[in-house]
């Protein structure tokens, strides 16, 4: 059986005891098909270049071992650091936190054109904006891109509405209007002030509806090549309506009700073509109590081994297998099949 070289891109400097990395390397490691599994880092200096985008860049790796885990100090990720070729691997895995520069994920595809990557590069950026959701009308709330006041107020006049800036994360820079009111995360403020704070730096947005039943969760459904593999709910702290858990939210085990499976099979074809083989989905609970979609993920999506061992159930371990077998069937002419 031929084997083949793995390459992980990450930041180990932005990891916790929660990070999926480690279980997800192991249990690679340990796969029939793989015989070097190398983790980059963009956390020490040596690679400060290589993830600045600079072309003659030198790439540091150190080899992962049956021992591989997190540590505060990411001592596991200096063992036996070396300087290694970037064209020696076979499949390249970005597991790099949010946000990715279009210049960094431009280098990427670029250094590694005759390679499987994974997610795609051009699709991360494609995918990472709330513009995405724009093709998806008949599976999310009513939404709009507003790239003024004046579309603002037009669809702030119909509902409550929420703006999410196109590349924010985790929360981050989301406004709730309501009328007169507004809110950017807990801190209220009048629709007169956010107009004079918006002059200042105009961006756009996708603006949606604001959901009532927002209290009920924010789902994150991980899909691996079609598959989906598991869900958790994200509820929001007290007296708060951004469901994240870098805000203070909570996260439980959840299932994946007869609607969500139905916006995986609508999406996944697209995103599939795309090159986006493990991504996450977001759902909330529409004013008729249906989830419904809310955002698409595609970088380093995490959650998967707290899933897996809460039901007893080998998740890594077939996501792992699902991964392979996406890599078996796209290694030739990775990048001329996938729709750009």
């Amino acid at each position: 059986m031929k084997k083949f070289k793995v390459l992980i891109l990450t930041d180990h400097s932005k990891h916790s005891n929660e990070n999926s990395l480690y279980s997800f390397a192991t249990t690679m490691l340990r796969h029939p098909l793989t015989c070097v599994l190398d983790v980059s880092s963009r956390g020490h200096s040596e690679n400060k270049a290589f993830f600045n985008a600079e072309q003659e860049a030198e790439l540091w790796a150190s080899p992962v071992n049956e021992d591989f885990k997190f540590t505060p100090e990411g001592s596991y990720l200096k063992k036996e650091l070396k300087k290694t070729d970037p064209s020696s691997y076979d499949l390249i895995w970005l597991r790099m936190p949010p946000p990715l520069s279009q210049k960094f994920l431009a280098f990427i595809q670029n250094k590694f054109e005759h390679q499987v990557v994974i997610n795609h590069p051009k699709s991360i950026h494609e995918t990472g904006s709330k513009e995405f959701l724009i093709q998806f009308p008949e599976l999310c709330p009513p939404l709009k891109i507003c790239s003024s006041i004046e579309d603002i107020i037009s669809f702030k006049t119909k509902f409550p509405i929420v703006l999410k800036p196109f590349r924010e994360y985790g929360g981050k820079g989301i406004i709730k209007i309501n009328g007169a009111e507004v809110w950017s995360g807990n801190t209220k403020m009048s629709f007169e002030d956010f107009i004079l704070e918006y002059k200042k730096n105009p961006i756009k947005y996708l603006a949606v509806k604001f959901l009532k039943n927002v209290s009920e969760g924010d789902k994150r459904i991980i899909v691996v090549n079609g598959k989906i593999m598991g869900a958790s709910l994200r509820m929001p702290p007290k007296d708060s309506w951004i469901c994240n858990v870098s805000m203070g939210g909570k996260s439980v085990i959840s299932e994946v009700d007869k609607n969500e499976k139905n916006i995986i099979s609508t999406i996944n074809p697209i995103l599939s073509k795309m090159g986006i083989v493990m991504y996450g989905v977001d759902t909330l609970v529409d004013d008729d109590g249906k989830r419904i979609l809310s955002e698409i993920n595609t970088t380093s999506i995490g959650g998967l081994p707290q899933i897996g061992n809460f039901k007893k159930l080998p998740l890594v371990e077939e996501a792992v297998d699902l991964i392979w077998e996406y890599f078996l069937k796209h290694k030739k002419n990775a990048w001329s099949q996938f729709e750009l």
